[in-house]
């Protein structure tokens, strides 16, 4: 790696405001640091505190928890595609694969393209380093989203959340809304019909040779859109858990999500008490329905939909999420206890998570506000100030 980083160094002068290339600035440094920690250090006055650590490894990080997730998502979309047309005796692990990974892999060129297309559009138009935290949003956005949803509907969606969502408020670290959520909202609202209904499931063209041309008019329902319109799914609780049933790229799977959770946790990535939370609230307030003779079980909500992918990926952010320790507590609750009440109460919208993540991300600021003001009148009064 010694001659990667001698020639970084030998060419770093022709991107600098001098040189040549200056016009590239933000893109070289946004390629070196990825690379290599940077040696900047805090000028301000005050004790600083450093570790081997930043954002860009943060993120980084984030990403490979979300590789079980996204590797069996690909596989369960070719899965889908095989039962479909009754071919899943005649076809081969390697198959089913490959069809999943190249019907998903266009849904992440295109995030990415865009993406960071707009992020270093910006960084060269400010002036500015590039931002990293689309590093994540980029792979969490298509892992949300129906299989059914056309390229160009992702790519505005991604357009707007990077837009409206992360640079108007300042970029990486300022944004209110998490991006991905407000991508799969603007989705959701805007283009309805390809993002619920049966039809947007199950991949329906051959790719390449692999795969099957499924019949015009071919539906598929998730579990969970079933259970909204009180019918029983056909799929077993292991499949569901294992991920085996239509649904979001990378929602499905119960098993892939929980080590991408526990990966998180481990590294000190995620804050185990929002994660935690989440949960406690959606069984609290399922448990409380299924007394009443509403909803389904409150272990039915985490192995369908988008709960636990949720939970462990996206109310965990650490832009978007309560900072303090109590907060995290609450904001975790919220979400999950309002992830369930959408989900029983509004039979028009069976899934509820990203639209409670959505709401939780507007009242952290405030959550957060009222535990700081609570800490600082606590300590006065024990100081004996008024």
């Amino acid at each position: 790696m010694s001659f990667l980083r001698n020639y970084l160094n030998k060419i770093k002068p022709n991107f600098e405001p001098e040189g040549k290339l200056h016009a590239f600035r933000s893109l070289f440094d946004g390629f070196e640091t990825f690379l290599y920690v940077p040696n900047d250090t805090a000028k301000a006055g005050g004790v600083n505190i450093h570790d081997a650590i930043d954002s860009k490894r943060i993120m980084s990080m984030v990403v490979i928890a979300l590789m079980p997730a996204m590797l069996f998502g690909m596989y369960n979309i070719g899965y889908q595609n095989y039962a479909a047309a009754n071919a899943l005796a005649t076809a081969s692990f390697f198959e089913i694969f490959c069809y999943g990974f190249l019907a998903v892999l266009p849904k992440i060129l295109v995030s990415y393209i865009v993406g960071l297309g707009i992020e270093f559009a910006w960084a060269q138009w400010k002036g500015e380093e590039i931002q990293e935290g689309y590093l994540v949003s980029g792979i969490i956005i298509p892992l949300i989203i129906p299989i059914g949803c056309p390229l160009w509907m992702l790519a505005l969606a991604c357009a707007f959340s990077v837009i409206f969502c992360k640079e108007i408020f300042g970029g990486t670290g300022m944004n209110i809304f998490n991006p991905a959520v407000a991508a799969r909202m603007f989705l959701f609202f805007a283009y309805p019909s390809k993002m619920t209904g049966d039809t947007v499931w199950v991949a329906q063209d051959s790719i390449f040779g692999l795969g099957n041309d499924l019949p015009n008019g071919f539906t598929a329902a998730t579990p969970l859109g079933e259970l909204a319109q009180n019918i029983t799914p056909d799929a077993s609780i292991l499949d569901m858990a294992l991920g085996f049933i239509p649904g979001s790229i990378g929602e499905t799977s119960l098993v892939a999500i929980a080590i991408g959770a526990v990966i998180l946790l481990w590294t000190g990535i995620a804050s185990w008490r929002t994660m935690l939370s989440v949960f406690v609230g959606g069984i609290a307030f399922a448990l409380l329905f299924e007394q009443t003779g509403q909803g389904m079980t409150w272990w039915h909500h985490f192995v369908m939909g988008g709960f636990a992918f949720g939970a462990v990926f996206m109310a965990t952010d650490p832009v978007t999420s309560c900072r303090t320790t109590t907060g995290q507590y609450i904001y975790g609750f919220l979400i999950g206890a309002m992830a369930i009440i959408i989900r029983v109460l509004n039979a028009g919208y069976p899934e509820g998570m990203m639209l409670a993540i959505f709401f939780g991300n507007m009242f952290a600021p405030t959550i957060d506000h009222f535990i700081v003001e609570r800490n600082i009148s606590k300590r006065l009064k024990r100081g004996g100030t008024k």
